[in-house]
């Protein structure tokens, strides 16, 4: 059994990562700024600001996995922003010496070997592109931490998310730092199958210090 706190546990993918890890038993802790009228049997729900460091160590304190599934939308959008609040996490998990995951989106992605970002093709929505630009930040802040903190950043394929929830098939594949699409180009991943590539990470840890992505 695992401590797993889940930061911003009540969105899209933090909903389904809470209810994934719950179902196999974790002990599960979600934080948000409103704590939900229902929610998954077992789950922990707190109240909280996460800009407000006093609730990052509290988090961190409970967890052997704290994963970050925070957006920059909303209260959390502005240049810097999230990614300020990520730098933060990171100090405070690196000092407790708990293994950090955090949720990028797919536009810090080669678009194919060799090529572009997805965030710079001139077809990507530009609505995302200041969402792409905050989570990729964030990984190139990461990527500069101390050797001491143990963390992983998943991209999720390109057409994930709320827009388009699709099904639960309890399958997926895994890559690297290239989109991942089907044979027809498309990039799709459920949020329930999102979900459960995270908790197999949490569980069995493959990505140490390292960003991957997982589509169909």
């Amino acid at each position: 059994m695992v401590r797993i706190t889940v930061l911003g546990g009540t969105g899209y993918a933090g909903e389904h990562i809470v209810a994934e890890a719950a179902r196999r038993g974790h002990t599960v802790v979600s934080y948000s700024r409103k704590i939900p009228d229902s929610g998954v049997v077992g789950v922990t729900y707190r109240q909280g600001d996460v800009d407000d460091a006093a609730v990052l160590r509290d988090a961190v304190a409970a967890a052997d996995v704290v994963f970050s599934a925070l957006s920059a939308r909303g209260a959390l959008s502005g240049k810097g922003k999230l990614r300020t609040i990520e730098s933060r996490l990171a100090r405070i998990a690196e000092e407790s010496g708990t293994r950090l995951g955090v949720l990028g989106g797919a536009g810090s992605l080669f678009a194919y070997e060799g090529g572009p970002l997805v965030m710079d093709d001139p077809e990507f929505p530009e609505a995302f592109k200041a969402e792409a630009e905050e989570m990729s930040g964030v990984l190139k802040d990461l990527r500069a931490t101390s050797e001491k903190l143990d963390w992983f950043f998943v991209s999720p394929a390109g057409g994930f998310g709320s827009y388009a929830p699709g099904e639960a098939l309890g399958h997926y594949r895994v890559g690297g730092d290239v989109l991942l699409t089907d044979k027809d180009g498309n990039s799709f991943i459920s949020g329930a199958d999102l979900a459960m590539a995270v908790v197999d990470e949490i569980e069995k840890p493959q990505h140490h210090r390292a960003r991957f992505t997982v589509a169909y």
